[in-house]
């Protein structure tokens, strides 16, 4: 569904102008959206990126899987239409931050290209979709929440890349090989490319 469901409401307009917000910020909004398997290494850069971008002063801000199914999303489970919900409203979230003129990191596995591609269409221009792309043998012996091992033994129905799919981009803005690479060479490249493309000034 793409329109409100009420009919007895009114779009406003900011005073405040996109430009006036990143000439005061000195950043321009983006969603920089990490999509990769569980333990792929998403939440760990974009934590790293995060914290590197503060420390030069940047206006950034993580969202974080995990941490929105405490609060906003607690309501979802892991089925596909609960899946597909999930990033729709993470996706709207992230787009007000943006329009904030936040660096705004995602770390969601969000398994479906249309999915994200909905999310890319209501931040045209400012959607950044990083693949981390990680082998699942060696998401496996990482593992760090065990929840390949209870996937495997049927204790987590519907878990990514092994009972449920994973459809991986096939356009997306970077492709992170973080096996094998540190956290922060992994951060590195993201900062690099945000820089690259104007979203940030170089430190």
């Amino acid at each position: 569904m793409n329109e409100p469901k009420s009919k007895h409401i009114t779009w406003h307009d900011a005073n405040v102008s996109t430009e006036e917000r990143q000439q005061a910020l000195g950043t321009r909004g983006c969603v920089v959206w990490l999509t990769g398997l569980s333990g792929s290494g998403k939440s760990t850069i974009a934590r790293r990126v995060e914290q590197l971008l503060l420390e030069r002063r940047n206006f950034v801000y993580v969202l974080d899987g995990d941490n929105i199914r405490h609060g906003l999303n607690k309501d979802l489970g892991f089925s596909p239409a609960d899946r597909t919900e999930n990033i729709r409203r993470i996706g709207e979230v992230a787009a007000l931050f943006a329009d904030a003129c936040a660096v705004t990191i995602t770390a969601f596995i969000s398994p479906y290209r249309e999915d994200r591609d909905q999310v890319r269409k209501i931040t045209p221009g400012n959607f950044i979709e990083v693949f981390v792309d990680t082998p699942l043998d060696v998401c496996e012996e990482r593992d760090p929440k065990g929840l390949y091992q209870k996937a495997r033994a049927g204790i987590i129905p519907n878990f990514t890349g092994i009972s449920a799919p994973y459809e991986a981009p096939e356009n997306a803005e970077m492709v992170l090989k973080s096996a094998g690479k540190t956290v922060d060479a992994c951060a590195i490249e993201i900062i690099d490319y945000l820089t690259e493309k104007g979203f940030i000034t170089a430190d």
